[in-house]
């Protein structure tokens, strides 16, 4: 009897539970929202530095609308392009898991937008938060088609910092006093350097240092002993950027949307395509104080040495009232544009803020190098070879300079069983080992030229290894895998030493990121399970380097079963 009673009271146990956890899986999903926006992508008149452009923007706002959501939630985007340039739109840092159709790299997972047409990107976050953003992935149109994707934990979460008393992006980027479309063009035309921009941004405003623009420089009100969380992102097309408020400590506690053992700082580097979240604390005198950004240019070469700013504005502060008259902004001391050792102190401190789960069984052990080359032209100095000593500016991995397919997408042609498109044969290692960071011969300079993917079987532990070059320059080359975070789990200067260097390799609380530079003239690895299967670019994110070919893809396979395949393609895909 003892027996058959504790068998029902287990039974009646196990049931209950049972409808507890029932009702709770549905009290998650419940909590899930799908956020429907439509997106359309238009030219209109933007007066920057005196003059009026017609700039191509997202539903006339230029940055684009900030997109607020939590883990877990869905999101319908229809995109309508409006303008007279194909378009497309990548979901920066978004795990796109199963679904590259979403993903957005212009003649990658999708062919591109082309006037008067639409897509609607359909994806869902999952097991993600913090700050990403969303940019045009086709040409330059990134220069002024771009926003801020703010991923909130689910309900009932709390950020693992003290609560802010406000939360502000803060997006960080380039202006051309031209058609940047037109500056691609000419480049592309001469083979030569693109023209530099005139002018960085803080929201879209370049700030009061520049001409005609103190009107629309930017001001953040906060009280005094406020903290605030400030969602930085940097958006900037072409050059890697110091960040720092003047007077006040940062706390840095995540980065590219992945929490980070927090630390204080007084400056940020931050590369295209990265983000990083810090706590501001109002705590000094109230008062104006400049928040500033300008270039780190760890490359010889041309770059804007201008500096943009915002102004933190104390609600208390002397002269905030009308009549009375405004103290000028304190300036924050920020490191000389060729600081390197400041960049790499910064990156040096990021951690996970415990242990995480790194690969350490590798499967796949890829080396690569990245950087410029030069492409010699049968006739020197032509107006098509501008270039250094009459040629044309070129760019690789392994040597191998990415062309873009123009017949059809990679992913719609992996997925129709479209032969000719793409080859699988991606070299792991440099075709010829050299000196990479010395003297190298110009025989090696110039590389060839193809549309080649390495192939990836699904649940691989991948560890990269991307070595910069010498060759025309050293410089800091922030990569960015679509589809992906990686760890982050060492980097050095000089060449990789493959006997030594994995023995200093953080295995316990490495940081996890979406994008990563190279240190000028050194070697960064990281390492990732190829869990998502698909097609995924891989690409240097300063954008005159991607379009010189400084990019691969990996090919993923589908696993076993449902979960760990490709979803079928939307029906509204567009088609080449």
């Amino acid at each position: 009897m003892e027996t058959r009673n504790l068998t029902v009271k287990q039974v009646s146990y196990c049931f209950f539970l049972s409808i507890f956890v029932i009702i709770g899986f549905q009290a998650h999903f419940s909590e899930a929202e799908t956020h429907y926006r439509e997106f359309v992508i238009q030219a209109k008149p933007v007066k920057r530095l005196c003059r009026t452009h017609n700039t191509i923007t997202v539903n006339g706002l230029f940055p684009g609308p900030t997109l607020e959501v939590r883990d877990g939630d869905s999101l319908v985007i229809k995109a309508v392009n409006n303008a007279r340039y194909n378009v497309t739109l990548h979901w920066h840092g978004v795990r796109q898991l199963r679904n590259p159709w979403a993903d957005g790299p212009d003649r990658v997972t999708q062919c591109p937008i082309r006037p008067g047409r639409s897509y609607t990107y359909r994806f869902t976050i999952e097991n993600q938060e913090g700050t990403l953003w969303w940019h045009a992935h086709s040409r330059w149109l990134r220069a002024t088609v771009y926003g801020a994707l703010i991923i909130h934990p689910k309900l009932g979460f709390p950020y693992p910092f003290p609560m802010p008393r406000a939360e502000i992006p803060i997006l960080l980027g380039e202006w051309w006093d031209r058609n940047p479309m037109d500056v691609l063009r000419i480049a592309d035309f001469t083979g030569a350097a693109p023209n530099i921009s005139d002018a960085y941004t803080i929201n879209g405003q370049p700030g009061d240092l520049y001409r005609c623009s103190k009107q629309g420089t930017v001001r953040f009100p906060v009280g005094s002993g406020e903290t605030i969380l400030l969602r930085v992102i940097n958006s900037a097309l072409n050059q890697e950027l110091f960040f720092g408020v003047a007077n006040h400590r940062l706390t840095v506690v995540a980065v590219d949307a992945a929490y980070t053992k927090p630390f204080t700082t007084s400056v940020i580097m931050i590369a295209p395509g990265q983000t990083t979240d810090v706590l501001l604390t109002a705590d000094q005198t109230p008062g104006h104080y400049y928040m500033a950004a300008r270039a780190y240019n760890s490359a010889n070469a041309p770059f804007d040495n201008t500096t943009t700013t915002a102004i933190l504005e104390y609600k208390t502060a002397p002269g905030n009232a009308k009549k009375g008259k405004q103290s000028t902004p304190i300036f924050p001391r920020l490191p000389g544009f060729n600081d390197t050792n400041s960049a790499i102190a910064f990156t040096s401190r990021l951690r996970s803020p415990s242990k995480v789960k790194v690969p350490l069984q590798i499967d796949e052990n890829l080396f690569f190098t990245v950087g410029l080359g030069l492409i010699n032209c049968t006739n020197p100095n032509s107006p098509r070879c501008q270039g250094p000593n009459g040629t044309r500016f070129a760019a690789s991995v392994n040597n191998m300079s990415f062309v873009l397919p123009k017949r059809n997408s990679l992913m719609q042609a992996y997925y129709q069983g479209q032969p000719g498109i793409f080859t699988t044969d991606f070299p792991p290692v440099p075709p010829v080992k050299f000196d990479y960071t010395g003297n190298v011969s110009r025989g090696l300079w110039q590389p060839v030229k193809a549309t080649k993917l390495y192939k990836l079987k699904f649940g691989a532990k991948v560890q990269i290894v991307f070595q910069d070059t010498s060759i025309v320059t050293v410089e800091d080359h922030p990569m960015h895998l679509h589809g992906y975070h990686f760890a982050v789990i060492g980097s050095g200067f000089g060449n990789f030493n493959p006997q030594k260097d994995p023995a200093r390799f953080n295995l316990i609380d490495p940081p996890y990121r979406n994008t990563i530079g190279t240190p000028p003239g050194g070697w960064v690895a990281i390492r990732f399970e190829a869990d998502n299967p698909g097609i995924w670019l891989m690409h240097c994110h300063l954008d005159s380097h991607l379009n010189w070919g400084l990019a691969m893809a990996f090919l993923v396979e589908n696993g076993v079963g449902m979960l760990q395949s490709v979803q079928p393609p939307p029906l509204d895909l567009p088609r080449c």
